[in-house]
């Protein structure tokens, strides 16, 4: 069930228009919401069409999932940094996919998400509001329902939510901080592998020095596009590929996994409207790396 309180500083206003602007609902929500015949307003069935909504209403529908979700739900230990009725945020480990592809249907953070569901009793889908590679640990975002996700769908572009990450690179980055502006495509002849070229989507990624050691350098990043292996196709292309890296370029004698980590989650809660921030420690063998790199 999908509930919403409208504001003491919200003026009476048709349901429709509340629903569209102010919590997000994209138009083929709304339809599901009024074929559903669930809507109720203070607990009364009423007509969506018709409804009018006035400050401290409460609002709850309840839509039928038609299709079966084809992902399945597995004891899978997950590390959830926060909760609520509609947002999860996740501590993700290298070595798990965010979503299950045509070759690993198990063991993915969808699988998890899903089991947490189901030991809460909650009948939910799940809904990435992003996305982290297999091999890039770190906070993740989790919508419990497709118009939270919606709404954050052009969030970076609107500051409404901001992705930092630690990498650790190769070699000596010649300035301090800097501002990569380079389009991102598919490669040619790969379904996996990006590559920077003029007919890309365009990329922005920023990055700053956190520490500098013989022949590697650990930099704080923060995105303000969401390209598929922004981060690492932009290092790479400066030559200073993220070690771990193999796909890009890095190398892999001392980590055998990209050495990068989403550290920092900030955003405007869609409902609430509130700044949160969430912070991730490196994981180990991050920190592991980084004692090896400091004494050489």
């Amino acid at each position: 069930m999908t509930t919403f309180i409208v504001p003491e500083n919200t003026p009476a206003q048709p349901l429709k228009d509340f629903l569209r602007k102010i919590c997000g609902i994209s138009l083929t929500g709304w339809r599901k919401i009024k074929q559903s015949d669930s809507l109720k307003i203070n607990g009364i069935i009423t007509s969506p069409g018709r409804a009018v909504i006035y400050p401290k209403d409460i609002i709850t529908y309840e839509l039928c999932l038609k299709k079966k979700n084809s992902m399945q739900p597995m004891p899978i230990p997950i590390d959830i940094i926060f909760e609520d009725e509609y947002l999860l945020v996740i501590n993700k480990p290298a070595n798990m996919l965010v979503h299950p592809t045509t070759k690993e249907h198990h063991h993915t953070l969808a699988n998890a998400v899903l089991f947490h569901y189901q030991k809460n009793n909650l009948s939910l889908n799940y809904h990435p509001v992003h996305r982290l590679d297999k091999n890039t640990s770190g906070l993740v975002l989790i919508a419990k329902y497709p118009h939270i996700q919606h709404q954050f769908s052009h969030a970076l572009e609107n500051k409404l939510l901001a992705r930092n990450y630690i990498a650790i690179i190769q070699g000596n980055i010649a300035n301090e901080n800097g501002i990569i502006n380079l389009p991102i495509a598919r490669h040619p002849n790969s379904i996996i592998e990006r590559i920077v070229s003029s007919s890309g989507q365009e990329a922005i990624t920023h990055y700053q020095v956190v520490e500098r050691y013989l022949n590697a350098c650990q930099i704080k990043l923060s995105l303000k596009t969401g390209r598929t292996h922004q981060i690492r196709v932009h290092l790479s292309y400066l030559g200073h590929p993220i070690i771990g890296d193999d796909l890009y370029g890095g190398d892999i004698s001392l980590l055998q996994r990209q050495a990068l980590h989403a550290f920092n989650l900030t955003f405007t809660h869609p409902v609430t409207k509130q700044t949160l921030s969430f912070n991730s420690p490196l994981p180990n063998d991050i920190e592991k790396l980084l004692i090896q790199l400091k004494t050489l």
